[in-house]
């Protein structure tokens, strides 16, 4: 059992002032990288089928819909068998998965994924019989076939085998042909542009930028509805060409706001900040404590013929060590960078600066918003 002291004194309740010549300008980035296209998006497209081929590593008897799957199949085929008269151990259930992008032409091929839906145990060297996906409104918008190309196998068998990375999952690159295109569109003299990362600054920015590269007397091109989104009007050089007018917009550069905020991932001690966030001044006292309790089992052993039986006596010994505390101080117009960098010198570990960047939060000494995955 490891207890962790931590002892933070922050000196000032208000953020520090960052030095001259020390902040820096949002980032730029084009349009495209920050905003989408209402209207413009993927669509998920889902179905079930059979993959067939398989060295005995198919659906077992437990699962039943995979036998009467291969019998409708194979009825439609001309070839009447009861479902309770299969045992293919050949065939596996799956569901087949893609994302279809926006404006995809019949004819055009996608790459799908295929997932094992019963029992089966590997699909590698499989093949996946013509399976139709279908869209959220039911109807057909893609067909699938092909080999499944998996990235995992497994080796030997029962309890000497071996098994690298998830072989019930497969992709099939290209594997999919679109047969109708998918409900994307796009208005005729007006658009909206979607915020991928939705803040106020960044949206008055955008409008500023589309107003000041497609200037019309007398009115605006662009205003900004929300945090999150941006009304653009088609303007009156570009009528009927809307895709010219997209293009060009696109490849306009707009600074985008990057909110403070430092991302941990407790179970496995990742963390990731900005350089830039600053802290407030503030000293920290950091020291371990360990307690470690060991619980031996002893056999006790009577003398012979005392008539005595066999016992089991549980021996525990308890040892504890406190380690010599360790300061840092960090003076006005730190980073979180500077802070980490600090702790790494003086031997914490990912899991002592997620505590003190938790604790520097509560005590106010740093104005960032810390988000735990």
């Amino acid at each position: 059992m490891r207890i962790q002291t931590f002892l933070l004194t922050a000196l000032l309740a208000q953020a520090a002032p960052v030095p001259a010549g020390t902040a820096s300008t949002p980032p730029s980035y084009a349009v495209r990288d920050i905003a989408s296209i209402e209207g413009v998006r993927d669509n998920q497209v889902l179905g079930y089928g059979l993959v067939v081929g398989l060295a005995g590593t198919g659906d077992k008897r437990q699962a039943v819909f995979p036998a009467q799957s291969l019998s409708n199949l194979l009825e439609r085929m001309g070839v009447s068998v009861p479902a309770s008269a299969l045992q293919a151990k050949n065939t596996a259930a799956v569901m087949v998965t893609a994302n279809l992008p926006a404006f995809a032409q019949p004819g055009t091929r996608i790459d799908i994924t295929v997932a094992a839906a019963g029992d089966s145990t590997n699909l590698q060297g499989g093949i996946l019989l013509l399976t139709p996906l279908r869209g959220a409104n039911g109807q057909v918008y893609a067909a699938a076939q092909g080999p499944v190309v998996t990235g995992g196998f497994v080796a030997g068998n029962g309890a000497a085998s071996q098994t690298v990375n998830h072989p019930t999952v497969g992709r099939i690159p290209r594997g999919a042909i679109v047969e109708q295109q998918p409900p994307s569109s796009i208005g005729e003299s007006h658009l909206r542009l979607q915020l991928k990362r939705a803040g106020f600054g960044t949206s008055a920015r955008l409008a500023a930028a589309i107003n000041q590269r497609f200037a019309q007397p007398g009115r605006n091109t662009a205003k900004a509805e929300s945090s999150g989104s941006v009304a653009v009007d088609l303007p009156s050089p570009y009528a009927g060409r809307m895709v010219e007018f997209i293009a060009e917009l696109e490849s306009l550069r707009v600074d985008d706001d990057h909110p403070a905020r430092i991302v941990i991932n407790e179970r496995t001690g990742t963390i990731a900040l900005g350089s830039e966030i600053r802290i407030a001044p503030v000293s920290i006292l950091h020291g371990n404590l360990t307690v470690e309790i060991v619980t031996r089992l002893d056999v006790s052993q009577p003398a012979p013929f005392s008539g005595g039986q066999t016992a089991v006596v549980p021996r525990t010994d308890t040892a504890v060590k406190e380690e010599k505390a360790r300061a840092i101080s960090l003076g006005s117009g730190s980073s979180v960078e500077d802070l980490v960098r600090a702790l790494q010198a003086i031997g914490s570990t990912a899991r002592d600066i997620i505590a003190i960047l938790q604790s520097l939060q509560a005590a106010g000494a740093l104005h960032a918003e810390i988000e735990v995955i």
